[in-house]
């Protein structure tokens, strides 16, 4: 569609004549890279790309803008080129047709546009325009770490609560505190054993020796494992359509665990998830690292069709971008995929370049063991293997030869085959009539592999009775029944059941788990006719989801007990292999298998049964052999990394725009020093080379997320409050120069956290008290200045790990396989069923728990757990009255208020009440208090109080 051409008429020549400012002798030409175009790109190009093209209009590039056969733009006459009369006002003062939004040329920029094309509109060869990012390379996030100005962190927040006429609070009482920084570290309450000791200690480094004590718990690394789990969008399914269960991804989480606890340098750390794989080859704790490239959803629907295929791979690499970008630059890359980024500086090409860096990168399980272990097993399987290779060679040998006699003999079998094969869409038999209660199909072979005697389908089974007016009285709505051993879902008991095949319908089928379908009719009846199909109707019979019968009898009783053959397919032609859409595992086609059947002498099938018994012995010893560790961290395949890499214009595979290879972003380059490798480079040499450029000691936007990342979760809000955006989008931080403190801080203790921890703190502003002040309020309601430490809600993990801990329930194994909250249950798709009884089993931290993506699990989900199919830098904290209802009636929560009652134990009601606040919140309760649960206790009994105290606020509210 072109640009509409607008009337000129001879007065608004005139009047734009008048109205400009004509050029003198001595103006300089106007210079289009200089003048005209940043105006195109700052007020044009939002819409008028090649990426979006509005209107069919391109404006960035120069033979489409000076196209002939438009008129655009019409060198030398201004007032005749569309490009300026719609960017113009008819009359003055009104607004110009474009842009539809945004700011409107100014009258410098309008003169510069006429000036341009009237002097013949020149537009230097190969330059192309792109619109202009709302931030560019000079953006904060992007400078040099500054060098800080301030000896520790309380003179950085002293300064800016200063300049807000504001004061910190008073230090917070050393209960408060204890608890404060036990759940902080480990993501656990303290004991009352704990709090006690601390409280009374009188040593002035208490404190300091406290939080060392903290950092060296193994549940530290839990705790913030956890927190490291949810930036990194780890999730234990597939997601998208079928979200089925990964089973061999949590080696991943408990080596993010293992690896916090032992204070890994970050960098090292960051490097391991990129390319571990790669420097750790042979070493199995660095190399799961790179898992994380994997640890996101996919799409494993297998779509056929190229277009889609296509598509699907691109969202798979957009992920994993996704996910870099976020977890360690704080950068939103995915906005560069259909075109340059509109508010940071990135480009597409940026994008592109990490696309080809990842390309060689597939989701999958592998083996994953030392050179040790691969060895040891290769040795004993070696022997093994050349038996099981000596065996199946003597079986194709005696196999071949039956067959080539066969074929011998071809002429004279043809002569039976008089009958075509059989039909997805409807195969016949007729036979003489014969009465018949009971009508059985047996499968002989399937016909997508000859060997398979179960699994094939039937949508439609269909009986005619004999004589003048036949009807199908196969048909439940005539009273028949149909059974068979069919394919079991849980979540779906008779999904693919023996009553599809005679209800008349056609889509939903019976799919076979054994050889037999079973009709029973309503009464005995002369029959003559049977039709069945499996893909009745279909435009596609050959797809394998319709697998049907090749070879089969059909047999008919009047008691169920005893069996007449009516009919069979062996007089059928075999099906063709070219319709055999499905894998053969036998390796025969119908052909063959059926000059097998019919040549193989007693001799040859007593031979072929020892050599068959011989090679099952092999593979019962090869399987005693126990299998490699595997472990879901991806395969790496070198043909996706070939190349060339284009930039998809529109982000469309299906439109490629200029080629590009491996190579750093440019949005960092006045920083950073850049590498770009060649499009063949190797893809390991692509993902290492990322990670030495991401944690290069130039780079300040890695130190500087990581930082944040440590500060948000230690006060709940970062100094920057969007720590995977530190793009124009994202939060300006509170506080800059000391989060470059921090970040300087990282640098300077080799990329270890621990030490930032104990910075932190150590601080007065992590240890003054939560208490709310009404002038503090109004002018920083959120605390974000940190005139207080903001009080908080446990998440869902530790409300969880708390119940069972008060309760004594609370098993503190680590590592391992997880546990599951839900029932699991698979098809095609998955089903994630709540428990509404949570066993012993289940009493491990939550960090352990098993999570799929789109799954609800009680209590964890209530108290907003993410999903885990996007990172999560940061969790909402919801209050809703789902919340009260699952704490006070699940399950989970009366057996916990049991267990505690039992810990309690026996003794008066004061005694009682003493005990279970000390164990709830290591504390004596109040005199009230006291009073008040004694009462209830001798009115309730203590269960019931047990309960209450699980559903207070207190226990799961932090000051």
């Amino acid at each position: 569609m072109r640009l509409c051409r607008f009337a000129c008429c001879f007065f608004c020549i005139l009047f734009y004549a008048a109205f400009s400012v004509p050029a003198t002798a001595s103006e300089k030409p106007v210079d289009f890279a200089t003048e005209v175009a940043p105006v195109l790109a700052k007020k044009c190009l939002g819409c008028h790309t090649e990426n979006i093209a509005k209107g069919e209009i391109i404006l960035s590039e120069r033979d489409k803008v000076l196209d002939p056969g438009t008129e655009l733009v019409i060198p030398g006459k201004a007032l005749q080129s569309d490009l300026y009369l719609v960017a113009t006002p008819e009359e003055k003062g009104e607004k110009p047709y474009m842009p539809e939004d945004g700011e409107p040329l100014t009258d410098q920029e309008a003169e510069l546009l006429k000036r341009w094309i009237d002097e013949g509109a020149k537009w230097p060869e190969g330059l192309v325009l792109r619109e202009a990012s709302k931030t560019d390379t000079s953006w904060w996030a992007y400078q040099p770490l500054a060098k800080p100005e301030r000896n520790s962190i309380d003179e950085y927040i002293d300064h800016r609560l200063q300049t807000e006429g504001l004061t910190r609070n008073p230090p917070a009482e050393r209960r408060n505190l204890i608890r404060r920084a036990t759940y902080d570290l480990t993501g656990l309450p303290p004991t009352p054993e704990e709090v006690d000791a601390f409280v009374k200690d009188p040593d002035p480094a208490a404190y300091e020796k406290l939080i060392d004590r903290l950092l060296a718990s193994p549940h530290y690394g839990e705790r913030w494992g956890r927190h490291w789990l949810d930036v990194v969008r780890f999730g234990e399914s597939n997601g998208f359509e079928r979200n089925f269960i990964i089973n061999d991804l949590w080696p991943f989480r408990d080596y993010v665990i293992r690896s916090i606890n032992e204070d890994k340098p970050f960098d090292q750390f960051i490097r391991e998830h990129l390319a571990g794989d790669v420097f750790g080859k042979g070493n199995p704790d660095v190399a799961v690292g790179s898992a994380f490239l994997v640890a996101g959803p996919y799409d494993d629907v297998g779509n056929q069709d190229p277009v889609q295929k296509a598509q699907i791979r691109a969202n798979t690499l957009d992920e994993i971008i996704n996910a870099t970008g976020e977890a360690f630059l704080g950068m939103t890359l995915g906005c560069a995929r259909c075109h340059d980024h509109k508010f940071d500086p990135i480009k597409q090409a940026d994008y592109y370049q990490l696309y080809a860096t990842f390309s060689g990168v597939r989701h999958g399980s592998v083996p994953l063991a030392t050179e040790k272990q691969t060895q040891e097993r290769a040795a004993k399987l070696a022997p093994l293997s050349k038996k099981k290779a000596e065996i199946e060679a003597a079986q194709k040998k005696l196999r071949n030869s039956i067959i080539e006699r066969g074929k011998s003999r071809l002429a004279e079998y043809e002569k039976n085959w008089t009958r075509p094969a059989v039909n997805r869409r409807g195969t016949e038999d007729r036979f003489d009539p014969v009465t018949a209660k009971f009508i059985r199909l047996t499968c002989d072979a399937q016909d997508s592999d000859p060997v398979a005697k179960s699994g094939f389908k039937i949508d439609e089974f269909e009986i005619w009775s004999a004589g003048e007016s036949p009807r199908n009285v196969a048909l439940s709505s005539n009273g028949a029944k149909a059974s068979g051993e069919a394919r079991k879902i849980e979540d779906f008991p008779g999904a693919y059941g023996p009553q599809h095949a005679i209800d008349g319908k056609t889509g939903e089928r019976f799919i076979a788990a054994g050889r037999d379908l079973t009709i029973e009719l309503a009464k005995p009846t002369a029959i003559d006719r049977v039709v069945f199909s499996s893909a009745k109707g279909e435009e596609n019979p050959e797809h394998s989801k319709f697998g049907f019968v090749s070879e089969y009898r059909i047999e008919i009783s009047e008691d169920g007990e005893t069996w007449t053959e009516v009919a069979n397919g062996r007089d059928r032609k075999p099906v063709d292999p070219a319709n055999a859409k499905g894998r053969r595992s036998s390796g025969l086609t119908h052909l063959t298998y059926r000059l097998l059947q019919a040549e193989i002498t007693d001799g040859e099938k007593q031979k072929q049964a020892e050599l068959g018994k011989e090679l099952a012995s092999v593979n019962r010893q090869i399987a005693a052999v126990p299998a490699l560790p595997s472990v879901w961290m991806g395969k790496r395949v070198a043909a996706d990394a070939k190349g060339p890499f284009h930039i998809f214009v529109g982000g469309s595979p299906q439109k490629k725009g200029e080629t590009v290879g491996p190579a750093s972003l440019s949005t960092l380059s006045e920083v950073t020093p850049e590498y770009s490798l060649p499009v063949d480079a190797d893809e390991a040499q692509r993902r290492l080379q990322l990670a030495e450029w991401i944690t290069h000691p130039d780079n300040p936007l890695t130190p500087r997320v990581l930082a944040n990342r440590l500060w948000h979760y230690h006060f709940g809000t970062g100094i920057v409050d969007t720590p995977n955006d530190f793009g124009y989008m994202g939060g300006k931080p509170t506080h800059p120069e000391l989060l470059d403190f921090l970040a300087v801080k990282l640098r300077e203790n080799g990329w270890r956290i621990k030490p930032l921890h104990r910075l932190i703190m150590l601080s007065e502003t992590y240890r003054q008290s939560s208490v709310s002040r009404s002038d503090a309020l109004k002018k920083d309601g959120a605390s974000r200045l940190l005139w207080r430490f903001p009080p908080r809600r446990l998440s869902a993990e530790e409300i969880r790990d708390t119940v069972l801990a008060v309760s004594g329930k609370l098993d503190t194994e680590m590592g391992g396989a997880g546990f599951r909250l839900y029932r699991f249950m698979q098809d095609n798709v998955s089903t994630y069923e709540p428990l509404d009884e949570h066993g012993p089993e289940t009493y491990r931290r939550a960090v352990y728990h098993q999570n799929a993506r789109a799954s609800v699990v009680d209590l964890m989900t209530d108290f907003d757990q993410p999903d885990c199919a996007l990172s999560t830098p940061r969790r909402a904290e919801t209050t809703t009255p789902l919340q009260a209802l699952t704490m006070l009636n699940h399950q989970f929560t009366l057996d916990m208020a049991t267990a505690l009652a039992a810990k309690i134990g026996e003794g008066s009601p004061e005694e009682q009440a003493s005990r279970i606040f000390i164990a709830a919140y290591q504390r004596e309760p109040g005199v009230e208090e006291r009073k008040q649960v004694a009462s209830t206790i001798e009115s309730h009994g203590i269960r019931a109080v047990c309960r209450a105290i699980l559903n207070s606020s207190e226990l799961i509210y932090l000051d």
